[in-house]
C-alpha cells in the first residue's frame, strides 16, 4: 500500500489552515504530519481538514505554543507519546496505521540563541531532549516505523548555506550534530531525503529575518523524514517543497515529503 507522508513546521494551525488547506488540495499528501501548531487539540480545525479527506488525527496540543498533529486520509490509530525531558511539552505523538507501520512526530526544542548549556536553559533542555531520544529508541529499538519532524538540527555541510559560519551558530554545533548522529544509530533510523537526494544544497528553513529570503538564500536543513531500515528500500521521492516558503505569510519552514510502499 503506497503512501505519501508530508511533515510541515507550521508555525500556527490556525493562523496557516488556509496554508495548510491549499497544501492538502496540491499536493493531496495521504499523510501530514503538522509541528508547531499552537492550538489545544479542541481547537484544531478538524472541519477543514475533514472535508478535503482527513478524516483521522492524532494530535498533542498546547496553547500558543508547541503542538504536534497527524492527519491523514488512511486509517490510524493512536499510539502515544513521550515526554522526552519532561518539559511538560507537546512534542511527541505517535500513530499507527493499519499495515502495522508506527509514525513518530517530534518536534525537537529549537535551543535558544546560544550554544551554552551554563548560560542558557533552552539549549541544555535540547540536548537533554535528544539524549532522552536517544535512550528511548535504544531500549524500544523500532521496526516498521518512520519518524518525521522538525528536528531543529541542519546535521551536513550542505544542510546548511555556509558550514563554516554557522559552526557556532544554534542547530549546527557540533555537540547537536553528534548528539542527532547517536539519536539516528540508537534507533537504526536511515535518512529518506538524503537517501534520495545525495548531494548538494538542501534547505526547509530560512529566517524571516531575511528581507529577500529567495535571494539571500541563507537555509538550514531542519525538517527531516527517517526511516527504519526494514522501511528505506520502500521510500523515494523524497522532496522539499520550497516553493511553499513563497506563498502568502507562510510559515519560515517548508513541507518535506515521501513516498512510501510497504506491504
Amino acid at each position: 500500500m503506497p503512501f505519501t507522508i508530508a511533515t510541515w513546521n507550521i508555525n500556527s494551525v490556525r493562523l496557516r489552515e488556509a496554508l495548510v488547506a491549499r497544501l492538502l488540495a496540491d499536493e493531496a499528501p495521504d499523510i501530514l504530519c503538522l509541528q508547531e501548531c499552537k492550538t489545544p487539540v479542541d481547537k484544531f480545525p478538524t472541519e477543514v481538514f475533514g472535508a478535503l479527506g482527513y478524516r483521522y488525527m492524532v494530535a498533542r496540543g498546547q496553547k500558543g505554543y508547541n503542538g504536534v498533529a497527524i492527519v491523514s486520509k488512511l486509517p490510524i490509530v493512536d499510539a502515544g507519546d513521550k515526554d522526552f525531558a519532561q518539559l511538560g511539552h507537546a512534542r511527541h505523538v505517535s500513530a499507527r496505521l493499519e499495515n502495522g507501520v508506527t509514525i513518530h512526530n517530534i518536534y525537537v526544542p529549537a535551543g535558544g540563541d546560544i550554544p551554552d548549556r551554563e548560560v542558557n536553559v533552552k539549549f541544555g533542555q535540547k540536548l537533554d531532549f535528544l539524549t532522552e531520544m536517544r535512550d528511548h529508541f535504544h531500549w524500544e529499538r523500532p521496526d516498521r516505523a518512520i519518524l518525521v519532524g522538525d528536528l531543529n538540527i541542519a546535521p551536513r555541510e550542505d544542510d546548511v548555506w555556509d558550514h563554516k559560519a554557522l559552526l557556532k551558530i544554534v542547530s549546527h554545533t557540533p555537540v547537536e550534530v553528534e548528539q542527532f548522529g547517536q539519536v539516528m544509530d540508537a534507533g537504526g533510523w536511515q535518512d529518506v531525503t538524503r537517501d534520495h537526494i545525495r548531494d548538494g544544497r538542501l534547505y526547509s528553513w530560512w529566517s524571516y529575518r531575511a528581507a529577500d529570503w529567495h535571494a539571500a538564500d541563507k537555509g538550514r536543513r531542519l525538517d527531516h523524514i527517517w526511516a527504519t531500515p526494514d522501511i528505506l528500500s520502500a521510500a523515494h521521492s523524497s522532496r522539499i517543497l520550497r516553493p511553499v516558503r513563497g506563498w502568502e505569510q507562510p510559515s519560515d519552514h517548508v513541507p518535506v515529503t515521501a513516498i512510501i510502499e510497504v506491504p
